[in-house]
């Protein structure tokens, strides 16, 4: 499909979604109009301010980039806090006391200095211009959204300890590139199985205020709050976040960083994670792949597998995990973790894209309750089962007691695996990222135990398992770390671990190690227009598909 062609489609989409919220021609006013050249050497998030006069009880902003080659972002701020993000969106941002447009947070409309907040996703074409019509209103057109409530954990829907099945990254219509209705992500996660999913919107935390009544309607189904922190030079899961995130690095306020993004999230009881890390895929894709340089500590959680294996695994799967194993190395403990990045509730997906549950990450918790899920991914335990609810299962425990997550202090332990549903599959435990001699599952319930000895020196050693089937990784669990002694290291020490009887040769795990990227950025994930596709190879076409159904300029799909 020509850009042109997306252009249009991608317009008469946004128009049919601003048709649904739209204000009346009655309420038509004498708009301000902001209309500028952006100079070149303009900071990539810049604010352009406008004055609301005290009386006015609805805002309706109107924007366009006024050019096919470049793709500018949208949001909005009144004088004392952020009010939406709505990015790509196409139709207006309305925003009233009582409703507001998707995206956007509803409430009293200040007096004063209100920002229009722009993002340079790409400008390739110069000069660039940006183009808003601001109408301002003393009588409201949206109808009011009672649905709307301040954000509360619900009560733990089920109790107890046990494995819960959940996708962690999900997006509803509150980001502007996906369409599901909660009650729609709800009823499909419900349908696969899945416990909870947690909902991460693009820059945005407005889909909370409708997860109250969302919740009561859904009581079977956990939604954990979220944002996906979608930034021009990687994205990140700030797991648990209620409050909004300043994701605009690279905008010249020197108080907007990386550490102060880290810091926001931390300072909530949040997880930062680390989305995609390695999906490079140019202008199919702007800022999806990590770029940013965090400091140590402050990443509690990497997406192993983005979309069900069987779709990106080839592509992206390894590379992942040797981007995971680079935190390892350092000692850091970051949990495994996998999402859908499903932005229409499993409806008319494609062949290249993956519905909900699609990858799913099991969380051992002690409910299933935001908290208790919350603190079960900050404690480590965590499974990946790579391609959906219907993998198979591995537990991986340490001495009596022990378990994915923990640290055992022991001369000398027992590592036992067990494996459900996994009839002829091999099963590796991998130690410091190399994968010892795989096993055939050849029982179910199936279990492999190994001996292994605390390692000499001052570092730990990591253990965790991986799955194939018909030699394709298909779970992958967190670690048991085993203390170092402390003691000097010996020649050759350590460099053999007895692993027990009936271990097959065959289907290795490649996991050697890379360091995290370590480049400075600035921000959010676009589809660009324009044929520049060739250069990023096969992988890259083979994603385009998915890029023209879902990353237009109204429903890009930022993974």
């Amino acid at each position: 499909m020509r850009p042109t062609t997306l252009r249009a489609f991608a317009l008469a989409l946004g128009l049919a979604a601003a048709a649904l919220a739209a204000p009346s021609p009655a309420a038509a006013q004498t708009p301000i109009v902001l209309d500028a050249e952006i100079p070149a050497g303009a900071d990539r998030y810049f604010a352009v301010p406008f004055t609301v006069p005290a009386g006015t009880r609805e805002i309706e902003v109107r924007h366009d980039d006024r050019s096919e080659a470049n793709i500018l972002d949208w949001g909005l701020a009144d004088p004392a806090r952020f009010r939406g993000w709505g990015g790509g969106n196409a139709e207006a941002a309305v925003v009233a006391e009582a409703a507001a447009s998707r995206s956007y947070l509803a409430g009293p409309i200040p007096a004063g200095r209100w920002s229009l907040l722009i993002g340079q996703a790409r400008v390739t074409e110069r000069p660039a211009r940006y183009h808003a019509e601001i109408f301002l209103r003393t009588e409201p057109t949206l109808a009011a959204q009672p649905e709307r409530r301040p954000y509360a954990d619900a009560p733990a829907l089920a109790p107890g300890p046990r494995w819960y099945a959940g996708d962690f990254h999900v997006h509803s219509r509150e980001s502007g590139d996906a369409s599901p209705t909660l009650d729609e992500v709800a009823a499909f996660a419900r349908g696969r199985g899945l416990d909870f999913v947690e909902l991460s919107e693009h820059n945005t935390v407005s889909q909370l205020d409708f997860v109250g009544a969302a919740q009561a309607r859904h009581p079977a189904l956990l939604f954990v709050p979220g944002i996906e922190v979608t930034t021009y030079s990687g994205h990140a899961n700030a797991i648990g976040a209620t409050r909004w995130v300043d994701f605009r690095a690279g905008s010249g306020d020197p108080a907007v960083t990386v550490g102060a993004i880290t810091d926001a999230v931390a300072a909530q009881g949040a997880i930062f994670a680390i989305n995609h890390p390695v999906l490079n895929l140019g202008d199919v894709c702007i800022g999806c792949a990590w770029s940013l340089s965090e400091a140590p500590g402050r990443v509690g959680a990497v997406e192993l597998q983005n979309g069900q294996y069987s779709v990106t695994g080839a592509l992206f799967y390894a590379r992942s995990v040797r981007f995971w194993e680079a935190y390892l190395a350092r000692g850091e403990h970051v949990a495994p973790i996998g999402g859908s990045d499903d932005h229409r509730a499993g409806r008319d997906t494609g062949s290249l894209s993956s519905p909900i549950g699609g990858p799913t990450t099991m969380v051992y918790a002690t409910e299933l309750s935001v908290p208790a899920i919350v603190a079960g991914v900050r404690a480590g335990r965590t499974v990946v089962r790579l391609q959906g609810p219907g993998d198979p299962m591995v537990e991986l425990r340490a001495g009596d007691a022990a378990m994915i997550g923990d640290t055992v202090r022991a001369r000398r332990t027992t590592l036992r695996a067990t494996v459900t549903r996994g009839m002829g599959a091999t099963l590796a435990f991998v130690r410091n990222g190399s994968a010892q001699d795989p096993i055939t599952v050849a029982a179910d319930p199936f279990t492999a135990t190994v001996e292994v000895d605390a390692p000499p020196g001052a570092a730990d050693d990591r253990w965790r398992c991986e799955l194939a089937v018909e030699g394709r990784p298909r779970v992958v669990t967190g670690h048991v770390w085993i203390a170092a002694t402390g003691e000097p290291l010996l020649p050759d020490a350590g460099s053999v671990i007895d692993v027990g009887v009936g271990f097959d040769a065959g289907v290795g795990f490649d996991a050697a190690a890379t360091t995290p990227p370590a480049t400075p950025g600035g921000c959010a994930c676009r589809s660009a227009p324009g044929p520049r596709v060739a250069r990023h190879g096969w992988a890259a076409l083979a994603l385009l598909g998915l890029a023209i159904g879902r990353r237009s300029r109204t429903t890009r799909r930022c993974r």
